[in-house]
């Protein structure tokens, strides 16, 4: 890791997980939380993560690296999915710093992968307070 790079943040895709938050969601898409329904599709044989949910996983990587940061822009491209039982890992990388008066902002861009899939890549601005 170079200092320009966010330490690594790795996850295991929870299918129960996924079921609760296509609760919370509203989200009654049977992609998300039924087997038998993605195989009926053609896209595997496990239930596909929601997009929220792998969105959240760079927000967490961005928190895991600067706990005392605020996220203040999250700009995301979906490049890919996510199923249950899937490793994925968050990878970032520092692109700027800018003094602001409040302390500085840190500017990221950031890759979630499943294995040697780039599934999200997105851009990040966190807020650190002054020291």
């Amino acid at each position: 890791m170079t200092a320009d790079e966010l330490p690594a943040w790795r996850a295991t895709v929870d299918a129960e997980k996924m079921k609760v938050l296509a609760l919370l969601l509203g989200d009654p898409n049977p992609l998300h939380f039924d087997a038998a329904t993605v195989a009926a599709v053609g896209l595997g044989d496990r239930p596909i993560n929601q997009g929220p949910s792998s969105m959240a996983m760079l927000a967490n990587a961005v928190r895991a690296a600067y706990p005392d940061g605020r996220l203040t822009r999250l700009e995301v491209t979906l490049r890919g999915s996510v199923a249950a039982g899937d490793e994925v890992v968050v990878r970032g990388l520092v692109t700027g710093r800018e003094p602001t008066g409040a302390g500085e902002t840190v500017h990221c861009e950031l890759t979630l992968e499943c294995g040697d899939r780039a599934v999200l890549r997105g851009l990040a601005d966190v807020l650190l307070p002054a020291s």
